[in-house]
């Protein structure tokens, strides 16, 4: 899906609506490294590609969950312009889950339902149904209901 351009006052008319990335995103472990040096979490399974291969039941490394839900991030900005919003804040996140690994050399995609858009003082809340998509996966890597806020 192509870069959906919408102003802030347009943004209720998105609800019901579902952005999905055209494009997927690698997850390489040059990532997955500098994700565990910024949060301290070096554990084996996503640093350590020898034993991972050995001892994993993935048979490689994986990506931290956490990692995988940052992405959602900048995926969404691929599928969303809100033309007229000075600030973006990213609100939060209910409901999390990681039901799938995210193996080192796997592509990642994002599918977002727009659940609502609520007015907020200076602008809007946006809430996203959102699922990470593994290239070739059964089940998503991450599954979320994703706050946005956009100011004026």
């Amino acid at each position: 899906m192509p870069l959906t351009t919408v102003t802030l006052s347009e943004l209720p008319t998105l609800v019901g609506r579902t952005l999905v990335s055209e494009s997927w995103l690698p997850i390489t472990q040059e990532r997955v490294n500098e994700f565990a040096r910024a949060t301290d979490d070096t554990q084996w399974i996503h640093v350590d590609a020898e034993r991972a291969a050995r001892h994993s039941p993935f048979g490689a490394t994986v990506a931290h969950g956490y990692l995988t839900l940052s992405m959602v991030v900048p995926m969404l900005f691929a599928l969303l312009d809100v033309q007229g919003a000075r600030l973006v804040i990213n609100y939060g996140a209910n409901k999390v889950r990681f039901p799938a690994p995210v193996p080192v050399g796997s592509r990642l995609r994002l599918a977002a339902e727009v659940l609502a858009v609520d007015p907020v003082e200076g602008g809007f809340q946006m809430s996203f149904r959102a699922a990470v998509e593994v290239e070739g996966g059964s089940k998503p890597a991450m599954a979320a209901e994703i706050l946005f806020r956009f100011y004026l």
